[in-house]
């Protein structure tokens, strides 16, 4: 039996962020079908193994338990594969990487596509997308982030934040590639997080089996055609 199953559109976006971090620690998962997640995803709440409104949910066969919740799933699967740090300063701001992870999911989907991006819309945006770089920039730079070398809040081997980090930046900019020179010209030091994480092995064959599976999609529908368009 595999040691996880991951309930998730076929696409990258937030289910990605899941995908990562399993891949880094080499854990077994398997990918729910269509059909077995559209059930779970249309239960009753009291039908659910644990109630939840959005996908990803991921199940922990060895602990028999479900875990709703981009966050909630990452944390977990963080303090059991010991990708959180101790200091419980260091572990709060690795709570606060993923909520502003989740944030600029929320915002560069123009929350969770209730709007299209129009051509004066994404103009407005790219200052605020801007400003999100520089937060992530500035948080890696007080913790000895340098292009070439260092994690994210400075821990001595890579966690759950820099995995964060790197999805976060580096699918998107791999899909939309116009704003990868925008994050190198505004955060050196987050691309060359991202570069060091995602060329690992685990990263490498993660990424090839989610372009060959899902092609150039990051969120899909509408909402990734009106982005397309304005890029």
């Amino acid at each position: 039996m595999v040691d996880y199953t991951l309930y998730y559109w076929p696409i990258p976006f937030r289910g990605q962020f899941v995908r990562s971090l399993l891949a880094h620690v080499g854990a077994s998962w398997e990918e729910a079908n269509d059909e077995a997640l559209r059930a779970r995803w249309k239960a009753h709440p009291k039908e659910q193994p644990i109630p939840f409104m959005g996908l990803p949910v991921l199940t922990d066969h060895a602990a028999n338990i479900s875990l709703s919740q981009m966050p909630a799933v990452l944390s977990y699967l963080g303090r059991k594969h010991h990708l959180l740090p101790q200091d419980p300063v260091a572990e709060a701001l690795t709570a606060k990487v993923i909520a502003d992870a989740s944030d600029v999911l929320y915002e560069a989907t123009r929350y969770h596509g209730q709007q299209l991006w129009t051509a004066e819309a994404w103009s407005a945006f790219q200052p605020r997308l801007i400003r999100w770089m520089e937060v992530f920039a500035e948080t890696g730079h007080r913790h000895g982030l340098t292009a070439q070398d260092g994690c994210f809040l400075g821990t001595p081997t890579l966690g759950l934040a820099d995995l964060t980090v790197a999805e976060l930046w580096g699918t998107m900019t791999a899909r939309f590639p116009s704003l990868r020179s925008l994050l190198d010209n505004t955060a050196p030091a987050v691309a060359g997080l991202v570069d060091r994480v995602r060329a690992s092995p685990g990263q490498v064959e993660l990424r090839q089996c989610t372009d060959e599976g899902y092609g150039e999609v990051w969120c899909g529908g509408e909402i990734e055609a009106s982005l397309r368009a304005v890029l």
